[in-house]
This record gives C-alpha cells, structure tokens and sequence, in this order.
C-alpha cells in the first residue's frame, strides 16, 4: 500500500496490528533494506520467521527504490567519481542524506500511528536504523544492525572486485535477461560463499525484483547519500536501545569491521559474528539471525 511519509509517497507492506494469541498487541518490527534494494529483499522466509515469533512486521521501499516515489529531478550522480573523491576526502553533496531517509522510516511508522518499533536494517538500511536510533530514541524498542557500518573514516573498503561489482553494470536500456545475468553475477561475488544459492534461485529472485521495479537511476543517489552523510560514530555513542550487531566474517563488500566498529561505539551492544556468511540473507542461518534478534528485543520488554 502507498502511504505519505515525510511529504513523500511510501511503498509499505504491513502484516497487520492484529493482537497476539493473549489479545496483546504485538511489539512492532520495521525492517529497513539496503542500496538499490526493495522491500521484497526481505527474505519471505525471514518474514514469516519474524510473524511466527509474534512480531507485526512492517516492510518499506526506501525513496528511490521499488514502488516508492522517485527523484529523477535530483540528477544521476556519478559512482565511480563520487567514490574516488570520498577516498580522497573531498566534500560530497548528496542529492539528499541518509538523515533525510531516516526521516522517511520516522515517517512510515508516524502515518501507521506506531509509537514505537524495533528498528532492523541491512547495509545502507542499517546506516538508516543508527540514526533512527539516536534522533528518536523514544521512538526505538530494539535495534537490530545487519552487514553495516557507522561510516568511520578508517576503516578498510570494500574489496576491489565487490566494489566494482557495485557500481558498474550494463546500461539501464540493456535488455532484461543482460540485466538479469548481471544481478546473478553480483549476488555470486557479494554473497555467503558457504551458503551459496544456485543460479536457478539466483535468477528467479533477480527475475522477481526486476519484474517489480527496475529502477537503477536510484542507486546512484543512495550511493552518494551513503558517501556524503559523513561518519555515524557521533550518533552511535548517543544510542539507548538495545543493540545486536550481526555481521558475516566473508563479507566482501561491508567488512566485518563495520559491525565491530558500531558494537564498539554502542554502549551496551552485542557484536554477532557468522562464518562463511557474506553481504545476504542466507536461509540456514535464519533461525539464529531471528533467536539474536529476539533476545535483544526481549531486553527491551524486560525494562516494561
């Protein structure tokens, strides 16, 4: 469903405010997805894992991506030169922020009359969810950080060939199936190598995501938010809720690092670290990802 967020129209998926099996309203989950993603990134599977845990659950496209509104007018920035001038510490001047797209998260759960919710986000999501955590941490039950970073100027870059893998690709008017190959590419070079999905599953996902929405002009603009929006370290300190960091020790393109970096800033945060897990979701290590989840958010209730 399309709602007003922030002054600008929001793609959400809501599972619904139905109580729980003892008529209580059930603790809301707000899951934010990564660059480029749309909500149906979100593993089905995991979803349903997050329902039966007896979470409501509330999916959004990020602006820019999937059925939410688009900012062509912003301009297509250029990836390649944004990201050797970040690497050269030149100013950047987004098109917008990733403080501006936390104000649209603020704003999903605002037009769903939600006052409070655990925050879970991936990579450029999780980014999100920092800043979330800290301007409104009244607003923050749980905060969950998957395969992401706080931004800090020292810490070691993706490897050269995820890196590229990210920001080069065929011309948008390149036909589907090209686009498609190039998708199952990618997910090889930035997934979990010790739970590798085959092309088939690759492909049908790809499939699916482009069938939805094929938006590439927006990944620029959340590449240069990401770049731009400066280190989140500040915003890590000042973070209330209780916090898991989940990160895989293969991951090539957000290094583990990242996730050590936001524990290490975030009072009181637990760092969970998964082998042969890379820069995805996989479905063997679903039930753990949601048993750390629960027992941070368990803490959260605790304190009621």
């Amino acid at each position: 469903m399309k709602i007003r967020a922030n002054s600008i129209d929001i793609e959400v998926e809501d599972s619904g405010a139905g109580p729980d099996a003892q008529g209580r309203a059930r603790p809301v989950v707000l899951l934010i997805m990564g660059l480029g993603m749309q909500l149906i990134a979100w593993p089905p599977g995991l979803v349903q894992a997050l329902l039966d845990a007896g979470y409501r659950v509330i999916r959004f496209d990020n602006r820019d991506a999937g059925l939410s509104q688009k900012f062509e007018a912003l301009g297509k920035p250029k990836m390649l030169w944004t990201g050797l001038k970040y690497r050269l510490g030149w100013r950047i001047k987004p098109p917008y922020s990733l403080h501006d797209m936390a104000a649209d998260a603020l704003g999903v759960l605002d037009a769903l009359q939600i006052d409070e919710a655990h925050v879970v986000g991936v990579s450029m999501g999780g980014m999100i969810a920092q800043i979330v955590a800290a301007r409104y941490p009244r607003r923050t039950a749980g905060l969950g950080i998957i395969f992401s970073s706080n931004n800090s100027a020292m810490l070691p870059p993706p490897t050269p060939k995820a890196l590229l893998a990210l920001i080069k690709g065929p011309a948008a008017n390149s036909p589907r199936d090209v686009i498609v190959e190039n998708v199952v590419r990618v997910s090889k070079i930035i997934g979990s190598p010790a739970y590798q999905k085959t092309d088939e599953q690759l492909r049908a996902d790809a499939i699916e995501r482009y069938e939805r929405c094929f938006y590439p002009q927006g990944i620029g603009r959340h590449f240069s938010a990401v770049l731009g929006s400066g280190s989140l370290g500040h915003y890590d300190k000042q973070i209330t809720a209780p916090t898991v960091v989940i990160h895989g020790r293969a991951d090539k393109l957000m290094r583990p690092s990242g996730g050590r970096a936001i524990a290490d800033t975030i009072p009181g945060a637990r760092l969970v670290l998964f082998d042969g897990m890379g820069h995805d979701l996989p479905e063997p290590l679903w039930d753990d990802i949601i048993t750390e989840l629960d027992a941070t958010f368990a803490q959260f209730a605790a304190t009621r």
